[in-house]
């Protein structure tokens, strides 16, 4: 199995100041106030907690972190296998190291970033991390207001063992929030919203169902169909692979496609059907908005490139993945496709050893309107 890349952040100084009544950790003076009242810094005790749920699958995983207390020292101690990023200075960890990290670890496409803190670490990660990059919050900090955190510590080691294990996870958008720490201590809860990530949760596995639990196929590529319709500008360039359900989704946006064909849409209509590779990188070379490649598995295999599709290339999926990065694929399967596979990744066949390695990992599967879940990828 794929093993799954994680970036961790521990903000070694979250929550020092509610042990000692400061009502927050934010800012040099409230840190160094805390300390000097005997405050005993906690993220890390609860990064353990979470990580324990870990340890039988540490064959599994590999870790990206930063310097001694930030990740390293309790990565080392408990025997996880990790690589090194970054350096630290002599002074207290500040902010700014969290936002390097977090944009570092983005940059180089770690599957999830784990981070351990509270309502201000949140807003360090927000601010710096593409909303496409999964992350999951240990509830470390005194303010715990944002939607991003596991209700525990043990929890988040729960829901890291499913994604890492390759059961269906839910990724939702859950909002993050910070309050006012003076107006707080004031005895006044200011709380603004300031954005959004994107946070992996256990269960609601099927939501569309008829009575006997599964799913309606074509209720569910409604509602895949409603979510593209938000998500896909008039200038985006379109590539709808093949398969039932790509094209059961074009249908429902009032496209006919090709079943066992690639097909071209841009601004509401079809541009070609049942294309070449050719068309496709010619239609690229001509179109200076967004591009995506919409694909899905095949059922009982798993295969998404290299079976039925190779008119997607890899010079196709390269330019792709150059233009838009992984947000340029558009992966899509229903939860009863994807549970078919029993734990098993889903496959890339390019033709290219090292661009299947590159699309090796997980990938955001959509599975339904604003609903999605992480799975594992590997290159066969």
């Amino acid at each position: 199995m794929q093993q799954f890349s994680i970036g961790l952040i521990i903000n070694p100084l979250a929550g020092i100041g509610g042990s000692v009544g400061l009502k927050g950790s934010d800012g040099s003076e409230t840190v160094t106030k805390a300390l000097a009242m005997g405050a005993t810094p906690r993220a890390t005790d609860r990064t353990r907690q979470a990580l324990m749920k870990l340890v039988p699958y540490k064959h599994l995983i590999v870790f990206h972190t930063w310097p001694g207390p930030m990740g390293a020292d309790l990565l080392r101690e408990m025997g996880f296998l990790f690589q090194v990023h970054g350096f630290l200075g002599d002074d207290l960890t500040t902010a700014d190291d969290t936002v390097h990290a977090a944009k570092m670890f983005a940059e180089s496409g770690v599957d999830l970033i784990l981070f351990a803190g509270g309502d201000g670490t949140a807003r360090n990660i927000c601010d710096s991390i593409p909303e496409s990059q999964p992350v999951l919050g240990i509830p470390a900090g005194v303010k715990i207001h944002s939607g991003v955190y596991a209700v525990t510590p043990s929890a988040a080691g729960e829901i890291l063992s499913m994604l890492v294990t390759g059961e269906l996870v839910d990724i939702r958008p859950k909002e993050v929030r910070d309050i006012d720490e003076s107006a707080f201590r004031e005895g006044r809860v200011r709380a603004r919203h300031y954005g959004e990530l994107l946070v992996p949760e256990s269960g609601r596995f099927l939501q569309n169902v008829k009575q006997g639990g599964r799913e309606v196929e074509e209720l569910v590529l409604n509602d895949i169909a409603d979510d593209l319709k938000e998500q896909l500008d008039d200038d985006v360039l379109l590539v709808a692979g093949p398969g039932s359900t790509t094209r059961g989704i074009m249908e429902c946006l009032g496209h006919d496609s090709t079943l066992l064909g690639v097909d071209l849409f841009a601004e509401d209509k079809l541009l070609g059907g049942d294309v070449r590779e050719r068309d496709i990188l010619e239609a690229f070379a001509g179109h200076t908005g967004p591009v995506r490649v919409m694909i899905t598995a095949i059922g009982g295999q798993g295969h998404i490139l290299g079976r039925g599709n190779q008119q997607l290339s890899p010079k196709v999926i390269s330019e792709v993945l150059e233009r838009e990065g992984r947000d340029g694929l558009i992966v899509v399967a229903t939860k009863s496709k994807l549970k078919e596979l029993e734990g098993r990744p889903l496959l890339v066949d390019s033709g290219d050893p090292e661009l299947d390695k590159v699309l090796s990992g997980t990938l955001k599967v959509m599975t339904g309107y604003r609903d999605a879940v992480l799975y594992p990828v590997a290159s066969v």
